[in-house]
């Protein structure tokens, strides 16, 4: 997608009523306080100045891509996060690991044009998939991918151990 590209929702999936003029642009660091009020909605809230260090961090690997939805108003309806993952036995692919919609822009095709952006930034990078994970307890997520022609391939649990002393 065009970087700053004024585009309009697609209307026809799920239901979605159309947003109008909506620009899917590269996450610039001013944008961090939105990120982080978004970020309270996908359940990980962060202080903005953490989140400020990380986009910075972020904006310097090139095999990372975080992407804003925005329309005329001050705040941002949406972004997403993906990554070019190496895996050793699946080979390069793209991965989201954070997309959120604002919840008062949800079913309005926010969702879709963000994927959609990452998808273009897969191919741009040459990259032949792009997949993503849903928390089973997000019902309207896994229909959503569903519907934008992603495929369940498997359950998994997911561990996690703190390495801080």
């Amino acid at each position: 997608m065009d970087e700053g590209a004024k585009l309009s929702a697609d209307s026809g999936s799920l239901g979605e009523e159309q947003v109008p003029a909506v620009c899917i642009r590269p996450a610039a660091l001013s944008d961090a306080a939105e990120i982080a009020r978004l970020s309270v909605q996908f359940g990980h809230p962060v202080a903005c100045a953490e989140l400020y260090a990380r986009m910075a961090a972020l904006a310097a690997m090139p095999f990372q891509h975080l992407a804003v939805a925005a329309d005329t108003g001050v705040k941002l309806l949406g972004w997403i996060q993906v990554e070019r993952r190496l895996v050793l036995v699946a080979g390069a692919r793209a991965e989201i690991v954070g997309l959120v919609v604002d919840a008062a822009a949800r079913r309005r095709g926010v969702g879709t044009l963000l994927v959609n952006a990452a998808e273009q930034w897969a191919r741009a990078a040459n990259l032949g998939e792009i997949v993503v994970r849903s928390n089973v307890a997000r019902d309207a997520s896994h229909a959503f991918y569903l519907a934008s022609g992603f495929g369940r391939v498997k359950t998994q649990h997911i561990y996690a151990k703190s390495l801080s002393a």
